[in-house]
């Protein structure tokens, strides 16, 4: 009877708030910024992490927490009193993130989202988006942009939903060129998949009246995958907010989910990786076992030879990186990536004046095996970078709504420099063809002046 009663009552919780009583609730637990001190100090925090099974926010594995590297951690509300007066016991610095891990979840519009099918016209680029949301996006950005883009399958997830990247591009009897960009890898990225919506945006918006991307999209199409997790990304809409893995069942079903950034044929699982299939960087039973991964490896290696770029969208911690996370030895253009990103992150700090820093993967972030920028790296691809976008902590994977326009913003900037470069340097004839295409909208407005002038 009790049990009838507790059903009946979520029931009625569905259906007036839309699912809330599922969800996993974060009540009182807080972030915390520590800095362990002294090798002492990182064992110290480790064995805590391992003892307590911490959410790590940065890093993401037990064995990175290292002496005078910043650690992020969710620390439950249960433990948040004695957290603190162990790190004050032993000496190690620590500052508070966020205070109530909950209340900024309910403090944003999110927690407050109606399922909207608007038109393509109120399509809000500076709101989260479900799922649901973000395929009837796509199926009226196709059909409105017929011309230049269409929508292709590129493969399952677990759970048997579709996975669509877009080419953008000018239709071209002749093989093109590729600029390759995948977006939602990590589930609780929110901004990551926001942006890929707003990249999609800005560059059908601005073709028309941007002679370089006029001349890229005769020479390159555009492989857009907005959303590859599609599993994880609804389920931290539905039930877990800061759910981060897929969601294919492992061990008979105990545990859930493989990091798809850990998942990729590149070192596999050889370092800043979990064999264990409760940690969130679990790296699967072997290399590309999941759905998702094997969707993307098909496409791009398939067409690698044509490939200039691949961008992963990821967050948090304002950064380009580069190849590779596995070792610290640089890649083989090593300083092409470097001048090429720095230049770009220059571009990111004048528009909003927020610093990125540049650096391999390894190096400035920490190590990780399997991502698919180093696998895309070993497909021969020059180009290789993975974006870690807003913020540095104080919101963490928990942007809000109102820093989408910025941080997609000061984004677009940075891609837009990197598309410069690629213009310049691996596409043929193209100084010539800018230069005619500026030559050509300075004479056609020269008429336009001159035309009411004479009339």
């Amino acid at each position: 009877m009790i049990t009838l009663l507790n059903w009946s009552i979520c029931l009625l919780g569905i259906l007036i708030c839309e699912g809330s009583c599922l969800k996993v609730q974060y009540n009182g637990d807080q972030v915390l910024k520590i800095l362990p001190q002294s090798s002492k100090h990182a064992q110290y925090l480790q064995e805590l992490s391992n003892k307590w099974m911490l959410d790590l926010w940065k890093p993401d594995m037990v064995e990175e927490i290292i002496s005078g590297r910043e650690v992020h951690v969710r620390i439950p509300f249960s433990h948040v009193r004695q957290m603190k007066e162990t790190l004050l016991q032993n000496t190690m610095p620590f500052d508070v993130l966020i205070y109530d891990v909950q209340k900024v979840i309910d403090s944003s519009s999110v927690s407050e989202h109606k399922m909207q099918k608007t038109s393509l016209e109120d399509y809000d680029y500076t709101k989260y988006h479900t799922m649901d949301e973000i395929y009837h996006w796509m199926e009226l950005i196709k059909e409105k942009h017929s011309d230049l883009m269409t929508q292709h399958y590129l493969g399952s997830t677990y759970e048997m939903r579709p996975i669509y990247y877009f080419k953008i591009g000018w239709p071209s009897d002749k093989p093109k060129k590729i600029i390759f960009m995948d977006c939602g890898i990590h589930a609780r990225e929110w901004i990551a998949v926001a942006y890929c919506q707003w990249f999609v945006k800005e560059i059908l918006s601005r073709h028309k009246n941007d002679p370089l991307l006029t001349n890229v999209l005769n020479q390159v199409d555009f492989y857009i995958v907005p959303v590859i997790n599609i599993d994880g990304y609804i389920y931290s809409w539905t039930t877990e907010r800061l759910w981060r893995k897929t969601r294919s069942p492992h061990n008979n079903g105990t545990c859930y989910g493989v990091d798809l950034n850990r998942n990729f044929n590149s070192h596999w699982c050889t370092v800043g990786a979990s064999q264990h299939c409760s940690s969130i960087t679990f790296c699967g039973p072997t290399p590309a076992s999941e759905p998702e991964t094997q969707a993307v490896a098909h496409l791009v290696e398939n067409r690698k030879s044509d490939i200039l770029c691949y961008f992963t969208i990821h967050s948090y911690g304002e950064m380009i990186l580069l190849p590779y996370g596995y070792t610290k030895n640089p890649s083989t253009n090593h300083k092409e990536m470097t001048d090429v990103a720095e230049k770009a992150v220059a571009k990111m700090k004048e528009k909003h004046n927020n610093q990125y820093r540049v650096g391999s993967a390894s190096v400035i972030l920490y190590d990780n095996s399997g991502s698919s920028m180093d696998w895309a790296t070993d497909q021969g691809i020059n180009l290789t970078y993975t974006f870690e976008l807003r913020d540095n902590g104080t919101y963490g994977f928990q942007l809000p709504a109102d820093q989408i326009k910025p941080t997609c913003e000061e984004t677009m900037t940075a891609m837009i420099s990197m598309i410069e470069y690629v213009n310049e340097n691996y596409l043929g004839n193209s100084a010539v063809t800018v230069v005619s295409l500026w030559l050509t909208v300075f004479l056609s407005c020269a008429i336009c002046i001159y035309n009411p002038l004479t009339n």
